[in-house]
């Protein structure tokens, strides 16, 4: 059974008081799955918001991505350790080996063991990967089970749809994470898009959202106007068609945003 949202909310690329006020709105909206990273830089201001917000710790959902540079099995532990502080939090519901960095030294089966001992340890609930291709995540199943793996969190948009990986992970029962799934807000121009959301009384987030969440994905969008967090949450209750669903999936044109060198793997 997966037990990840479907939807949360996403804080790439926001700092200080711009994602202290996206996630203190997003609590206030109702969202319980708030998404950070050690990257990101933001993980204390997001802590400050959910402590101030109020809301029990058992109701919510709090992912950290572990950086490359905490790779090795001696400094995982203790980097997710000082997450844990900076989001003032006793444990996360899930971590993620953010990117997987081959040819930086560590191998798959070492920071994934690594990351299943910090899970005995009780520092995280769950654990799972982020930009794995299929022979990484076979790798990673071979480290520590498919069971084991709650998510991969992929790039994944109307634009770049990267049905091979999602096959073998829906056909290993792995939980599949977009993120990016607006495209850097590109899909939101896009005349087939404008089209379906006209014809639903919906926005082109709304419907990229709910293309992702009618095929079982989780979603992750972030935002830092109020409207916009309150409107991307609807798309949970719009109901795409067949012939929408398949207008979208016309979309295809491996449209990547995301590809960091020496971070990313060769992509299937």
């Amino acid at each position: 059974m997966n037990t990840i949202p479907a939807f949360g909310l996403g804080t790439f690329r926001l700092q200080g008081q711009i994602v202290i006020d996206s996630v203190r709105n997003g609590l206030a909206l109702g969202y319980r799955a708030i998404d950070t990273a050690q990257i990101y830089g933001n993980e204390a201001d997001v802590g400050k918001a959910v402590a101030a917000s109020g809301v029990n710790r058992e109701d919510l959902f709090l992912t950290t991505k572990i950086w490359v540079d905490n790779h090795a099995p001696e400094k995982l532990a203790a980097s997710l350790e000082d997450s844990l502080a900076k989001l003032r939090i006793d444990y996360v519901d899930l971590t993620l080996i953010h990117w997987p960095a081959p040819g930086r030294g560590v191998s798959v089966e070492a920071f994934m063991t690594a990351l299943a001992d910090a899970r005995e340890k009780g520092l995280t609930r769950r654990i799972g990967v982020s930009n794995f291709n299929i022979e990484l995540t076979r790798q990673a199943i071979a480290a520590v089970g498919k069971d084991v793996i709650a998510t991969n969190q992929i790039e994944l948009s109307p634009y770049l749809q990267n049905r091979k990986l999602v096959g073998f992970l829906q056909g290993e029962g792995i939980h599949v994470t977009s993120y990016m799934t607006l495209a850097y807000g590109k899909v939101l121009g896009d005349s087939v898009i404008a089209a379906i959301a006209q014809r639903r009384q919906a926005t082109p987030a709304q419907v990229a959202l709910a293309w992702a969440l009618q095929q079982g994905y989780s979603v992750i969008p972030s935002s830092t106007k109020r409207e916009n967090l309150a409107g991307n949450l609807l798309a949970q209750t719009l109901r795409l068609s067949d012939e929408d669903m398949e207008q979208i999936a016309a979309l295809e044109r491996n449209g990547r945003e995301v590809n960091p060198v020496g971070l990313a793997p060769q992509w299937d």
